[in-house]
């Protein structure tokens, strides 16, 4: 069966962040993956911070109404430098996957490190190689903006075979102290 024959698969990838949360749909054919949407939510920082979460909630809520995607891939942040801003983050990670879970999307969660694996082939890579890669793999005339391009990352990595968290454990990997780990988890 050639790829165009087989069933479709349409994937909506989520950058979460508080001011802009980014977004990417894509479709999965067999190999073949095809752009759909992508775009930003953006949130007023002059808002209280359940204005700005009701915002991100309504903006996914209305998107997955329009673009009626089958699953969701949501990148998963780790604690950095400044803890308000990760505990902020976290907040609208969470209006993001309650707005998915909501509209009854099965919800997958990636790392930025599984993520960049998946489309770059690096870990660590930069953001314009992963806009440059991500315009390479849904053959994009133009770059896409860093938030939408993280979430169309999100949805390739996604579509690529991953299957979030809950696939580690059968791959022999983990994560430790926000790093994709090789070999047995240390016993808890």
């Amino acid at each position: 069966m050639d790829d165009a024959a087989k069933p479709l698969l349409r994937i909506l990838g989520i950058d979460p962040g508080l001011r802009i949360t980014g977004f990417g749909l894509i479709e999965k054919a067999g190999n073949r993956l095809t752009y759909v949407a992508s775009g930003c939510i953006r949130t007023d920082v002059r808002d209280s911070l359940p204005s700005r979460l009701g915002t991100i909630y309504a903006g996914l809520r209305e998107l997955v109404a329009r673009h009626q995607p089958d699953q969701a891939a949501v990148e998963i942040i780790f604690v950095n430098v400044n803890p308000q801003s990760t505990l902020l983050l976290g907040q609208a990670r969470g209006a993001a996957i309650t707005a998915l879970v909501a509209s009854g999307l099965g919800v997958s969660e990636y790392t930025a490190l599984q993520v960049k694996q998946a489309v770059v082939g690096n870990g660590h890579a930069d953001k314009v190689q992963v806009q440059h890669m991500v315009r390479r793999l849904l053959s994009l005339s133009a770059d896409p903006r860093p938030d939408a391009a993280d979430a169309l990352a999100c949805a390739i990595a996604h579509a690529h075979g991953g299957q979030g968290f809950g696939s580690l454990a059968s791959g022999g990997l983990h994560v430790r102290n926000g790093r994709l780990i090789v070999g047995k988890a240390a016993a808890k």
